[in-house]
């Protein structure tokens, strides 16, 4: 049995799940170049619920297609357009590979979603990353929040950002969460699933 932690994330007993079958999706990736290959997902079974639960890699967010790397990546690429005047969503979508099909729109939802993320990752991020500068008051600007925090993280326009894993993994470990996006228990948590 693969060993993912001490109890089942479902059941909360120690050790009542095994490995079944993965199942494979799609991962697009856009940085060095756009690459589109499907990955395996473990599953497991609890024993005591009977349901399954997967162990996705750190590298994808939950209902997301694109990586994590391809995500900042192209927010990155809309931070430096929007440093040169360019409307961010556009420069951004323009600046990668135009068989991704990365829409102004999708830039708009992945700012949108890491925003949220490192708004709601904030106190545990803060923890091992001065976060103190970013402010709190009145309403904030997306572009200028996010920008912030990777500025914090030490992820520029050039390859810095590739390091993204050591905070996607420490902010795992410690708050049992992702960083961005929501999977399918949390939607459950927070009423955006009606039925189950």
């Amino acid at each position: 049995m693969s060993e993912i932690g001490p109890s089942c994330p479902l059941c909360g007993k120690r050790h009542c799940y095994r490995e079944i079958t993965p199942y494979w999706r799609y991962a697009i990736d856009l940085f060095p170049q756009f690459r589109k290959e499907r990955i395996p997902v473990a599953r497991f079974l609890c024993r005591k619920s009977g349901r399954t639960f997967s162990l996705l890699p750190i590298h994808l967010i939950p209902y997301v297609l694109y990586t994590v790397g391809a995500v900042l990546g192209t927010l990155l690429a809309g931070l430096r357009c929007r440093r040169s005047g360019v409307q961010g969503y556009w420069g951004a979508s323009v600046a990668v590979d135009p068989d991704s099909s990365v829409t102004p729109w999708l830039v708009l939802t992945w700012l949108r979603m890491v925003f949220s993320g490192l708004q709601r990752g904030h106190r545990t991020v803060s923890r091992w990353c001065d976060l103190r500068f970013l402010s709190t008051f009145g309403k904030p600007n997306l572009w200028q929040t996010v920008g912030a925090y990777f500025q914090a993280f030490g992820w520029e326009e050039d390859s810095s950002w590739r390091c993204l894993g050591d905070v996607l993994s420490r902010y795992s470990r410690e708050a049992r969460a992702f960083l961005f996006g929501c999977p399918s228990q949390g939607r459950r948590r927070q009423g955006i699933l009606t039925s189950v």
